[in-house]
């Protein structure tokens, strides 16, 4: 959500310039295959995908985005590679933006060609590098690092800009989580575009959580970041989910109910663990913000959860709830799930 960078429209969905940080995806689906990628589409969107990728891997992929723009209600990014001509008819059908290379969709006749064909829909591009891609001559001159990828990525948005292309969107990707922070930080400093920010190839599900937000987290924090996707090998209803974790986690999206919970020790002498998840699963979808804590034990519980709306607490034979560190119920332990249950949609309802 970095203020300084440029103000990009992307099928009319802001980025860039303050705007809240987006979340993208990209379909796993054949785009041509538009029943599929529609379905896969629609439940991204329900798990609050801001933003979906697709590949166009031939003109039947060009051609179903026309189809499929007229069942989706998010912007639509193409993704071609090695085709100029691909570029152009998935823009033509309806992309909201394309993501290129400069340096495989044919040269500078190729690039210009795209370059004209989006500034007559009015339409950006994205661009950039990851550590497969950089070009031969930063690669020589400086390694597989963050100066390479950077000096790379800007290369590949000359290219545009010559042509008079200026609403464009970067990525320095890496599957190196230090490597990723350090190109973005660099790039940060050397441009005012938008900036798309992934750990590409960032593995199966529990190893892409780690990377992608010890990388992402700390690029967010320090305000780096206008659109973002955890990449992982998975369902990418995953990837949006992590991704909207993430952004709660680094304060950027207050729109939630946190459930804060103590790890529990010896102390705890009742099932604390079970309820907290019952409870974050109960909550998940609540856009409104509320602080609830399900602690381990009376000693702690109230005066370290003190800041939250209402918590829980318990022993072996009661529990209490309590408001912002006050004490108000005192209850037993089997009454206890129901009780807070329903403390909690007195809550909801008033907020």
């Amino acid at each position: 959500m970095a203020e300084t960078t440029k103000k990009v429209l992307i099928g009319g969905v802001p980025v860039g310039g303050g705007e809240q940080v987006k979340i993208q995806s990209m379909c796993t689906t054949k785009t041509s295959d538009v029943e599929k990628t529609v379905a896969q589409i629609s439940a991204l969107e329900a798990a609050g995908c801001d933003i979906i990728r697709v590949s166009v891997l031939d003109k039947e992929d060009a051609a179903a985005i026309k189809k499929i723009k007229t069942k989706i209600v998010i912007p639509l990014v193409a993704d071609i590679h090695f085709s100029s001509e691909l570029a152009c008819l998935a823009v033509e059908n309806g992309a909201d933006k394309v993501r290129v290379n400069p340096g495989n969709i044919g040269g500078e006749s190729g690039v210009k060609r795209v370059a004209d064909c989006l500034k007559m829909h009015k339409i950006p591009v994205r661009v950039g590098a990851n550590t497969g891609s950089i070009e031969k001559e930063f690669l020589n001159k400086f390694g597989r690092n963050e100066f390479a990828l950077v000096e790379s990525a800007l290369a590949e948005v000359s290219a545009f800009e010559k042509f008079g292309v200026n609403d464009i969107v970067i990525s320095v990707k890496a599957s190196d989580a230090p490597l990723t922070v350090r190109a973005y930080r660099l790039l940060s400093a050397r441009t005012n575009y938008p900036l798309h920010i992934g750990v590409t190839e960032a593995g199966t599900e529990e190893m892409a959580v780690v990377k992608s937000s010890a990388a992402l987290g700390s690029l967010l924090i320090d305000g780096i970041g206008d659109t973002l996707r955890i990449s992982v090998t998975d369902d990418p209803v995953k990837e949006v989910k992590i991704a909207k974790r993430l952004l709660r986690a680094v304060g950027l999206d207050k729109k939630f109910v946190n459930v804060i919970s103590c790890p529990t020790c010896g102390r705890c002498r009742w099932n604390s663990m079970e309820l907290a998840k019952k409870v974050t699963a109960y909550t998940e979808n609540v856009n409104k913000p509320l602080k609830i804590a399900v602690m381990g034990c009376v000693v702690n519980g109230p005066g370290e959860a003190k800041d939250c709306d209402i918590g829980i607490a318990g022993t072996e034979n009661y529990c209490i709830i309590f408001k912002n560190g006050e004490i108000i119920k005192k209850i037993a332990s089997n009454e206890a799930e129901a009780e807070f249950i329903k403390e909690i949609n007195v809550l909801l309802n008033d907020r």
